[in-house]
């Protein structure tokens, strides 16, 4: 498996303020796969994708991403783990408002010794003609496809996706969920993806349902539909 999560806990806090979000979560997610994480508000999704992408440390349990044991790993490795295996989508873009779309994708563009082709993603996202806007000239879909660009230009093996269509409309959501079933059919980019909406578990291979911490339910998914197909 391409990821192997191994009873991961994770708490914050001491004493009155201590909680434990994440209760010993174990599975594992399949190369080239898109595995969309649910459940309720405060279940733990965001924190397992920190974990996972080396960004917070476990309290205990181990996490494997392509035969590197993540939660072994010190300070300066965990840079280099982000930097050559991951890109980060997150709900609200975290675009730099004073560079333009294509300065924006270049600040993560020389992470990796071989990146994608810029002018390729700029088509494939449908950017070109917004190239030296700024983010206040963008829409949200625009600025989503962006962010987009600027985690793939470093051509990851592993996309991790928190809430990525949460602030936007139905035809900006079902835009960027076919540029992702695109990018995975394309370039066999592993995809986590977080969300709330029910209706996107029908386009994932594998679907993990967390709740108070612990997964609930976990499995493939045999009736995977197309983005295309999706309605909601």
């Amino acid at each position: 498996m391409f990821v192997e999560i191994n009873s991961i806990k994770k708490s914050y806090g001491e004493g009155e303020t201590y909680a434990q979000v994440l209760k010993g979560i174990s599975t594992t997610i399949a190369q080239g796969s898109i595995c969309v994480i649910m459940g309720p508000s405060g279940s733990g999704k965001s924190t397992l994708l920190n974990v996972i992408g080396g960004l917070e440390r476990v309290d205990s349990g181990t996490i494997s991403v392509d035969g590197v044991t993540v939660t072994d790993l010190g300070s300066e490795d965990l840079i280099n783990y982000r930097r050559e295996k991951l890109g980060f989508v997150f709900q609200f873009y975290n675009l730099i408002p004073n560079l333009t779309v294509r300065e924006n994708i270049q600040t993560c563009e020389y992470l990796n010794p071989e990146p994608l082709d810029m002018e390729m993603l700029l088509d494939v996202l449908d950017l070109k003609a917004h190239t030296k806007k700024f983010p206040a000239q963008l829409s949200g879909g625009q600025q989503q496809r962006c962010s987009i660009a600027r985690a793939l230009i470093k051509n990851p093996q592993l996309l991790l996706c928190d809430e990525p269509t949460g602030a936007l409309d139905y035809k900006n959501s079902k835009e960027i969920l076919l540029l992702l079933e695109r990018l995975n059919q394309e370039f066999l980019t592993t995809i986590l993806l977080i969300t709330h909406n029910e209706a996107l578990r029908r386009m994932a291979h594998q679907v993990l349902v967390i709740k108070d911490g612990q997964a609930v339910e976990q499995g493939g998914n045999e009736s995977r539909l197309p983005v295309k197909d999706l309605n909601w």
